[in-house]
């Protein structure tokens, strides 16, 4: 399933549409690999994954392609990393939610 998404571009979203409701966001966590759906203080989702790695420059390396993914999809997570992990936050702040481009982000970055 995470291939289907994939092979998908990241739509810009301007807003005017609404976040997936948590029954969409249970139906496209199926679709990639070990993502959390989590809710922040204003009730709004977003996806979340820590990496492991066995020292800083993995760490690294591994940011610096999240970011060239991020920008040819002109789409950009919150990343936040150090020795030995990194950890991707995705959401649509257009929306304050999510949305099928945040799914798509994510599997692209699950095959780094």
């Amino acid at each position: 399933m995470t291939e289907e998404l994939s092979n998908k571009k990241c739509i810009p979203c301007e807003g005017g549409i609404p976040a997936f409701d948590l029954d969409q966001i249970n139906n496209y966590l199926k679709k990639v690999d070990n993502w959390s759906a989590k809710e922040d203080e204003k009730s709004n989702y977003y996806l979340i994954k820590e990496f492991a790695f066995n020292d800083f420059v993995s760490s690294q390396n591994f940011v610096n392609k999240v970011g060239d993914i991020a920008e040819s999809e002109g789409h950009h997570p919150d990343i936040s990393f150090g020795w030995g992990y990194a950890k991707i936050k995705i959401y649509t702040h257009a929306i304050n939610g999510l949305a099928e481009s945040d799914f798509i982000l994510a599997s692209k970055v699950d095959k780094i």
